[in-house]
């Protein structure tokens, strides 16, 4: 009886390895890649893709999908003055839910966000962004150095209802006021900077706290218009008719 020696085992491992190789390798394409093959079916005609975000948002444990989505209207291409073409058509949002194997819709609005080359003066347009932290949804406004404005969403009733909302206006590293605003406790958080004069100073905020009635909670399938929906809320009217 011959013992197995060292080029034997060696054949035996890179057998092994090969059908181990093999087998992950038809596992992989076996499973559906639903982010890559199914996103573009829920995209409606007249749109494109612009952005998108994975996350778990119904608290199932399930990474889902937002897709920001860009309309592509003939309508929507302007010329400006120096006679140049720019495309000002609007943003909207849809959120897909993951069931195993494949998503359905969980929200849609097509026209929520302005395009991303609107007239912003001299400080240009803010840079939209979306965001998923521990099952919240985030729409995001970032000014550069003049700070961010941002509204946090939360599945519920079938819908995404505005739960927070939050704005820093700053002058590069100097803040001179925070605001926040929790609408499930109906409370108001003005944070402003007493020190903001100081340009070697560091921020230092005295806060006043503002209790609002709490009303029906916004939805964001409901939004129309979230450039309006910041005047309001920046200007201390904290709800919108549903």
């Amino acid at each position: 009886m011959r013992l197995f020696n060292s080029k034997d085992c060696l054949c035996s491992w890179l057998v092994l390895m090969f059908i181990l190789f093999v087998s992950l390798d038809v596992f992989a394409r076996s499973q559906p890649d639903i982010g890559k093959q199914e996103i573009t079916n829920f995209i409606p005609k007249g749109y494109k893709l612009f952005d998108k975000v994975y996350g778990d948002l119904n608290q199932d444990g399930i990474t889902d999908c937002v897709l920001i989505i860009k309309a592509m209207h003939k309508e929507g291409f302007v010329t400006d003055d120096d006679g140049n073409v720019i495309d000002r058509n609007r943003r909207g949002i849809i959120i897909l839910f993951n069931k195993h194997d494949g998503y359905e819709v969980a929200l849609k609005n097509y026209d929520c966000f302005s395009s991303e080359n609107e007239d912003g003066g001299e400080y240009g347009p803010p840079e939209l962004s979306i965001n998923i932290r521990k099952g919240k949804l985030y729409v995001v406004y970032n000014y550069g150095r003049y700070g961010f404005w941002s509204y946090c969403f939360r599945y519920q009733d079938s819908d995404f209802v505005l739960i927070g909302f939050d704005r820093s206006e700053n002058w590069g590293a100097t803040v001179f006021t925070k605001k926040s605003i929790n609408f499930l406790t109906g409370t108001e958080y003005i944070d402003k900077n007493i020190n903001s004069k100081n340009p070697d100073g560091k921020n230092v905020f005295r806060r006043k706290v503002v209790k609002i009635d709490r009303k029906p909670l916004y939805k964001l399938s409901k939004i129309k218009d979230f450039d309006d929906l910041d005047v309001l809320l920046y200007w201390g009217k904290a709800y919108l008719k549903n």
